[in-house]
């Protein structure tokens, strides 16, 4: 690969050096400050040889290279300063875009560590409603109550998570913001309902309300609590600021709450709530065609968290029809990908990409690796995800159906949303239309198709560009080896999905797995060099002995922490022996800063195409066998 003409094939392709504010990397990507996006050519970028995929995301244009993108950055770099810190120009251009780019990261970066309690929750409240529904249980059993808590305590208590990870996400004390949401649900406060409109704070009337399952309320008031958080850290000494700051933060967030955010805040979430229903009164089957029609490119966008906040506030007043109308996007997708499962019988890597992965949308509701991997990748199939998923959204749209609890889309989740019938016939008909369609026309152009089946041995990953083909296809041998990739760390091993990262959770950046650490220490796992270390110290790169390359990121967008909490102990160029210490993080701090600290290990490239086994041992010890490569 020529680092230096593909550097300049991106600086033009984004606008050129006048359309650069800034430019700074992490382990797979380029982060450009652009002062105008729209001058980039972002599907010229994507189609260039080496370029994963494009991500505008944070207020940055990312370019996803890959393993390169130290030494393509580098070459960049020469003879131009773009300015190390995009991030101190993104609030002087742009600054619609970056508002509304903050807002959805904020909102996003707020719920998705609460998605799995939330789906989890939602699937428990679907299997008591099949078991009630079947005379199995009573619903007014002592099982069934017990049950029936662990599903709906996320969603009455979500004041309280809500108020923690966005605290974290504002980088406000996270503990001191979940009280303040556990403040307007303690028994003491709630009592004082039953006094009606007599309640007042300092003779000031107090209106009273129920905050359970609320999401409004609590955004307001900790975003005016971060603020406050900040002022007061810096008028008060630091030796009483343990105790100090949080005391007199309470004393005013608390009342404040109860006395106008809270009251503004579940008041606007009325408004909202009842503004789409009343649209959706308008016109279900409108409503229904732009939701199931558009919704898997909004998410693509992250627009989709928009309606997050506007879904939970429907469910708390007896159901949703927004997820049941986008419901049908979803089935859409795995509709596009079995139908290129039966398409491509003559390329079997394809097809087990296909079929994995409509498998794991139907069990499951994971699309991301659809979308990603083929979705965006087949773009011939675009018009026929947003034909069947209108065409399912507007049976919903017309026939009112609603989400009752929050869950994943999935066949699983079947019984959470009524009418069940229309619900059933409206996503089979995404399905069907789909795959059917995706059959009739095919996912690629003839050309495509003749060159997907002459090279159909070679791996889906993107890391694999045209001009190292044919060096695939050379090396490629019927003897089996094998090579066994060690656990750099110690902590819960999870598969690379679940990750908020598209570039890690759809396998574009090739397979391997994800470490949530419990110590922070990484250490090496394997025998080789270390051919890349990022001056962040957060990620690093191995070739072992047989030419494999390797990638350890700790942590999800870390490269914005520029290298604090993290400790190298070895130099690019370093002969390592499988075990010894890499790098030192502090695992709390980076956890303070606001970042996930789940550690994709990801096999970037190999010699040969390789197959890649995972372990399936639930937490790892740091040596212990992670990943098996079969040649």
């Amino acid at each position: 690969m020529d680092h230096k003409k593909m550097g300049d094939d991106i600086v033009r392709l984004v606008g050129g050096e006048a359309n650069i504010n800034g430019l700074v990397h992490c382990a797979t990507r380029l982060r450009f400050d652009l002062k105008d996006s729209k001058k980039a050519e972002r599907e010229t970028l994507e189609k260039h040889d080496g370029i994963i995929t494009v991500v505008e995301s944070g207020g940055q244009f990312q370019v996803v290279i890959g393993s390169n993108v130290a030494h393509v950055y580098a070459e960049i770099m020469k003879n131009r300063d773009f300015g190390g810190d995009s991030s101190s120009t993104t609030e002087s251009t742009g600054e619609k875009t970056s508002l509304l780019s903050k807002v959805f990261e904020i909102i996003s970066g707020s719920f998705s560590p609460l998605i799995p309690a939330m789906a989890g929750s939602g699937m428990l409240k679907a299997l008591l409603t099949v078991l009630t529904m079947l005379g199995w249980m009573s619903d007014t059993s002592d099982t069934y109550l017990i049950l029936s808590a662990a599903g709906n305590a996320v969603f009455y208590f979500l004041p309280i998570f809500l108020g923690i990870t966005l605290g974290m996400k504002l980088k406000a004390n996270p503990y001191v913001a979940g009280v303040i949401g556990a403040a307007l649900m303690e028994p003491s406060f709630t009592g004082l309902m039953d006094k009606g409109s007599d309640v007042s704070f300092l003779g000031i009337p107090v209106v009273m309300m129920n905050y359970s399952a609320s999401v409004f309320p609590i955004f307001i008031s900790i975003s005016i609590y971060a603020v406050l958080d900040k002022l007061l850290k810096k008028i008060i000494l630091k030796d009483l600021q343990l105790f100090l700051v949080p005391m007199i933060a309470l004393m005013i967030m608390v009342p404040l709450s109860a006395m106008a955010f809270g009251p503004f805040g579940t008041t606007v979430g009325d408004w909202i709530s009842s503004g789409v229903t009343w649209l959706i009164g308008v016109s279900g089957i409108l409503s229904g065609v732009v939701l199931g029609g558009f919704m898997t490119f909004m998410v693509v966008f992250g627009l989709h968290w928009g309606f997050t906040p506007i879904t939970i506030q429907n469910i708390g007043v007896g159901g949703d029809p927004i997820e049941a109308m986008a419901a049908a996007a979803v089935f859409a997708q795995i509709g596009v990908a079995f139908g290129i499962f039966l398409k491509a019988k003559k390329n079997k890597t394809l097809r087990t990409l296909a079929g994995s992965t409509s498998l794991t949308g139907l069990l499951a509701g994971v699309t991301e690796p659809i979308v990603y991997g083929l979705i965006l990748r087949y773009k011939r199939v675009i018009p026929i995800v947003v034909i069947a998923g209108a065409i399912g959204g507007a049976i919903n749209g017309h026939f009112g159906v609603k989400m009752t609890a929050y869950v994943f889309h999935n066949i699983f989740a079947i019984p959470v949303y009524t009418p069940t019938v229309v619900y059933v016939i409206a996503i089979a008909c995404s399905f069907a239309v789909a795959a059917v369609l995706t059959v009739m026309f095919g996912y690629e152009s003839k050309t495509k198709d003749t060159v997907s089946e002459t090279n159909k041995s070679v791996s889906t990953s993107a890391e694999s560009t045209p001009a190292e083909l044919p060096v695939v296809l050379e090396t490629k041998t019927t003897e089996i080896k094998k090579e066994q990739i060690y656990s750099p760390l110690t902590g819960k091993a999870v598969a690379l999905s679940t990750i908020n990262d598209p570039a890690f959770s759809t396998g574009a950046m090739g397979k391997g797995l994800a470490i949530v650490p419990e110590i922070g220490e990484v250490v090496a796992p394997v025998d080789g060099v270390v051919t890349s270390l990022f001056p962040t110290g957060h990620a690093i790169g191995l070739t072992t002995n047989a030419g494999t390359e390797i990638l350890i990121h700790i942590g999800i967008n870390t490269v914005a922490l520029k290298g604090k909490h993290f400790s190298p102990v070895v130099q690019e160029g370093d002969i390592v022996r499988q075990g010894d210490l890499l790098i030192q993080f502090d695992i709390d701090k980076i956890k303070e800063a606001g970042y996930e600290t789940v550690t994709p290990v990801i096999v970037t490239l190999t010699q040969q195409e390789v197959d890649v086994f995972e372990t399936n041992q639930e937490h790892v010890q740091k040596n212990d066998v992670l990943l098996t490569l079969v040649v």
